[in-house]
């Protein structure tokens, strides 16, 4: 009997390799032939899940985004609080591993190649963006319904803020000029900032 082909299982193979060169040669000459040969298949193979080049990029990326939410999701305890789960989050957004230096540099070589390409750019210019600082300001409503925050903030400013905080530290912390330490200690001084104290 013929072994079945996990198809989705392929896909993500193929999107996997386009992730390592994306991280560590950029995408400007990514073409459909060296990722098919990163993943030791043929570029007909690559050609049948993906048909096109564009078509490549974007869903390697739309997996990998994916990719990183199960990932953050991962790290968050079953009894974490609200302000633990917008500390994962946060946190979860920072080069502060292997894992997590691989998504941003996979992030970057995206942001770089969307500058001159307007298909790529709808995408990486991201939806999940504005999804993420209603998703943070919805956990500070809670929060604030629970009397765990201090009186008259702008919870939509202060998701805004805090996004603006993890995204402003990436390219310190690749670089090695801000410490993970210190990038840490940031996050959760701007959490004692908003949250009354640290108590669940």
């Amino acid at each position: 009997m013929p072994k079945r082909v996990d198809h989705n299982l392929r896909r993500l193979q193929i999107a996997e390799a386009l992730w390592r060169i994306a991280a560590s040669r950029g995408l400007e000459e990514v073409s459909m032939r060296q990722v098919a040969a990163e993943a030791g298949v043929s570029t007909r193979l690559v050609q049948y899940y993906f048909e096109t080049r564009e078509r490549l990029l974007v869903e390697a990326l739309a997996l990998r985004n994916e990719h990183d939410r199960k990932r953050i999701e991962g790290r968050l305890p079953e009894d974490a609080s609200l302000r633990d789960a917008i500390r994962v989050l946060l946190l979860g957004l920072l080069p502060l591993d292997e894992e997590s230096r691989q998504s941003t540099l996979i992030q970057l070589a995206y942001g770089i190649r969307a500058v001159n390409d307007p298909l790529l750019a709808g995408h990486v210019i991201n939806p999940s963006k504005p999804g993420l600082e209603e998703l943070v300001a919805d956990m500070l409503g809670g929060a604030e319904a629970a009397g765990q925050l201090y009186e008259g903030l702008d919870l939509a400013r202060e998701a805004e803020t805090l996004l603006a905080l993890s995204n402003g530290m990436t390219y310190d912390v690749l670089m090695g000029m801000r410490s993970a330490d210190d990038a840490i200690a940031l996050v959760d001084y701007n959490l004692r900032r908003i949250f009354l104290s640290e108590a669940t």
